[in-house]
């Protein structure tokens, strides 16, 4: 088979996209590891906006087994220069149904996430600083999404670990 010139332009051009992204995604800073605090672990990292500090854990269980997925990850983050504290988000693995809201229970109480792409978030600091206190009492913590086919999830998180690693960020993001 023989290309043609206007063929080669189709190959090239997003390889020479790819190529002007490389100094943009070498600058992504890599994150400092603070410690494993039983379930959590603790990073931080700087921006040009200033220093990030966050907790991070995986579900210990998720149904169904057999969800086609990415890894979902729990989070909760600090960014003094922005003025924010204890942000809860979750990174759930796949796209969430649009609009769609998420179920986060901490034991028997229970919050609803707003969501975008494949994250949800709080909608307010009030609400992200009674879920972390609400965290840092708890035994169990669940959330529940359904993806953009319609595939309803439930995923566990222990919070074994997260008192410790949250102090840990809250001494590294004064």
């Amino acid at each position: 088979m023989i290309f043609k010139p206007a063929a080669w332009s189709v190959v090239l051009a997003p390889l020479a996209v790819l190529a002007g992204l490389a100094p943009v995604l070498a600058q992504t800073p890599e994150p400092t590891d603070l410690g494993k605090f039983g379930d959590w672990a603790a990073y931080t990292y700087k921006t040009q906006g200033g220093k990030v500090c966050y907790i991070s854990s995986q579900p210990k269980t998720q149904t169904p087994k057999n969800a086609k997925r990415d890894p979902a990850f729990l989070l909760v983050t600090h960014r003094p220069a922005q003025s924010v504290r204890n942000e809860v988000s979750t990174i759930i693995g796949y796209p969430f149904k649009k609009d769609a809201t998420v179920q986060l229970t901490i034991d028997a109480q229970d919050y609803e996430l707003f969501t975008n792409g494949d994250g949800a978030w709080a909608d307010t600091s009030a609400k992200d600083k009674e879920i972390v206190a609400a965290m840092k009492k708890g035994q169990k913590l669940t959330i529940k999404g359904a993806s953009w086919r319609g595939t309803e999830t439930l995923d566990g998180y222990s919070l074994k670990g997260l008192a410790q690693a949250l102090a840990k960020i809250d001494a590294a993001c004064k």
